[in-house]
């Protein structure tokens, strides 16, 4: 019953986030998803309805770097990959979109990674 609770909870929060942030083929969403094992990230165009580049922990180019995807030092390295393959796609602004989660943690070491290795968020 608890673990329902919660899901409701982190779908409303998600639901009133996304009212306000839209992504665009100049600026697109940057919206993360967090399971406990890997962290999930996805560039979104919403005005085409079209994901312009997606990656994760799971990824091989990651996986070679580190075997583990669900703790904050795995986090920082994914924003540090994902910032220079984004650079290189030409997009060097996004919105970040948390997807409900708390801005902590995971979520807040991976955003603090990609501003740092020079993506505006």
């Amino acid at each position: 019953m608890k673990k329902n609770k919660k899901e409701i909870a982190l779908k409303k929060r998600h639901k009133r986030i996304r009212k306000k942030i839209i992504g665009t083929g100049i600026i697109p969403r940057l919206s993360v998803h967090r399971s406990h094992l890997n962290l999930y990230v996805q560039l979104v165009d919403d005005v085409k309805g079209k994901t312009i580049f997606s990656a994760s922990t799971k990824n091989e180019k990651f996986r070679k770097k580190s075997s583990k995807g669900g703790n904050i030092e795995a986090a920082k390295l994914l924003g540090r990959v994902l910032a220079g393959e984004i650079k290189s796609k030409g997009i060097d602004k996004a919105v970040f979109d948390r997807g409900g989660y708390i801005y902590h943690g995971r979520i807040k070491a991976l955003a603090e990674s990609l501003k740092a290795n020079g993506l505006k968020c």
